[in-house]
C-alpha cells in the first residue's frame, strides 16, 4: 500500500516512520510531506480559515492522485481532509479520528492535552463528535508553555512538559489521557503514572484498515 503523510512539523517524519516500525507496517510504502508553513498560517490566524482549509485540501487531493491513502497527521488542519474526501481518488483519513474513537469509549474522565491553542477547538469538535461511552466526560486541556520550547528546537523540553501535564491529569483522576497532537508521541514513554493515548499509532491502523473509497 502506498501511504502518503502530511505533516506541519519535520520532526514528524521520524515519529511516523517509528511508529510504523513498532507496528511492523514497514512492508507498505510510506512517503512523507512536511509542510511546516501551513501551520505557522493557521496560528497567524487564530485558527483553520476557509481559505486555508481549502488551500490544505486541495494538496491532499494532489497528494491522494498518487497514493493509495492520505494521512493528514495536524490535528489544527483536520478538517481539510473531509473537505478533500468530496473529490479525492483515495480515502484521506485526518490522524485524530481514530485517536477520538477510541478515546471516547473509555469510560470515566478522558483529558485530552493540545500543546498549540489553534488545536483546542478542531480537537474538542472532534471528540465531542465521536460516539461515546455512556459514563464518558470529555475535558480538553492546553500544556501551557510546551509549544514555545517546541518551536524552539528544544524537543526534549517540549515531551517532559506534555508528560509532566499527562502525570498531572492522572494524578488528578483522569480514566483517560490522549496527547491530542502526533508530535507529543514520544511524551509517552515519559510519563510516570500512565500510559497516554497517542495519534501516530492509532492513525496509522486505522490507514491499513480503511476500505477503498
Amino acid at each position: 500500500m502506498r501511504i502518503t503523510c502530511l505533516h506541519t512539523a519535520d520532526s514528524n517524519i521520524a515519529v511516523f516512520d517509528n511508529a510504523a516500525r513498532q507496528l511492523g507496517l514497514m512492508h507498505h510504502e510510506i512517503t512523507h510531506l512536511s509542510r511546516p508553513d501551513l501551520l505557522a498560517a493557521a496560528e497567524r490566524a487564530g485558527g483553520l480559515t476557509a481559505e486555508l482549509r481549502q488551500q490544505t485540501a486541495e494538496l491532499l487531493v494532489n497528494l491522494a492522485a498518487n497514493a493509495d491513502r492520505v494521512l493528514l497527521t495536524c490535528s489544527t488542519l483536520g478538517a481539510a481532509a473531509t473537505l478533500a474526501n468530496e473529490s479525492s481518488a483515495a480515502p484521506v483519513l485526518r490522524v485524530d479520528q481514530a485517536l477520538a474513537a477510541q478515546a471516547m469509549q473509555t469510560p470515566g474522565n478522558i483529558v485530552v492535552l493540545c500543546a498549540v491553542e489553534t488545536t483546542l477547538s478542531p480537537t474538542r469538535t472532534l471528540f465531542q463528535q465521536a460516539e461515546k461511552h455512556p459514563q464518558a466526560a470529555l475535558e480538553v486541556r492546553l500544556v501551557n508553555g510546551a509549544w514555545e520550547k517546541f518551536k524552539q528546537g528544544n524537543l526534549a523540553g517540549y515531551l517532559q512538559t506534555v508528560a509532566a501535564a499527562a502525570d498531572a491529569a492522572y494524578r488528578q483522576g483522569a480514566n483517560c489521557v490522549v496527547l491530542a497532537q502526533a508530535s507529543m508521541a514520544g511524551a509517552a514513554e515519559l510519563t510516570q503514572t500512565g500510559v497516554p493515548l497517542t495519534s501516530p499509532a492509532c492513525g496509522l491502523r486505522a490507514v491499513v484498515a480503511k476500505p477503498e473509497a
